[in-house]
């Protein structure tokens, strides 16, 4: 059946004017990116997918790019929704996602909740699948649903144990079986 491939956009360009799910890759992320595109574990990628959020789409295109695929735009793809917050500095947007994930059945400050977040990126991820003919597949989409999917894949509680060290990581399971065949690594040495 072939390999899932989750994928993290990388590096972004922060712009507080901006809203989040608008931003755009920076020019370390398309680097980053690009040197992944390359990768041997890719080369029989037949399908790539993306989140509706910019950096998701423009990393999926990249990645698609050196293929010649088409990217496929999935809703319940993008990250978990903080809009009620919006942009938050670093550090204070650190703190809030430690809680996000150590209450996943509260809403942190108006965020979605990490339950509801997960459940969202499953169905996603699983409609994909269903209708997914063959071969490998990769998902570019964010750190937040990546690690809830990689803690439902795993059988494991929500746990921020299991997140990215930071943007640009992928993981992997095998599609038939579901089962997850290596953790987060990076797409590229930063």
């Amino acid at each position: 059946m072939g390999t899932a491939f989750f994928i993290t956009h990388p590096e972004v360009v922060i712009d507080p004017g901006v809203p989040v799910p608008r931003w755009h890759l920076s020019d370390s992320g398309i680097r980053r990116m690009r040197f992944f595109a390359a990768a041997p574990e890719l080369k029989d990628l037949t399908a790539v997918w993306a989140s509706d959020e910019t950096k998701a789409i423009e990393a999926a295109g990249l990645l698609a790019g050196r293929t010649g695929l088409p990217v496929g735009v999935h809703r319940g793809l993008h990250e978990n929704d903080r809009s009620a917050t919006g942009f938050l500095p670093p550090a204070e947007f650190q703190r809030v996602a430690d809680q996000f994930f150590a209450s996943p059945e509260e809403s942190v400050r108006g965020w979605e909740r990490a339950v509801d977040a997960q459940a969202r990126v499953v169905a996603a991820v699983d409609d994909i699948l269903a209708r997914h003919p063959g071969g490998d597949l990769a998902f570019v989409a964010h750190g937040g649903v990546g690690t809830l999917l990689l803690c439902h894949r795993l059988g494991v509680p929500i746990s921020r144990a299991l997140d990215q060290h930071f943007e640009g990581h992928y993981w992997a399971f095998d599609i038939a079986t579901r089962r997850v065949q290596h953790a987060w690594r990076p797409i590229a040495p930063r």
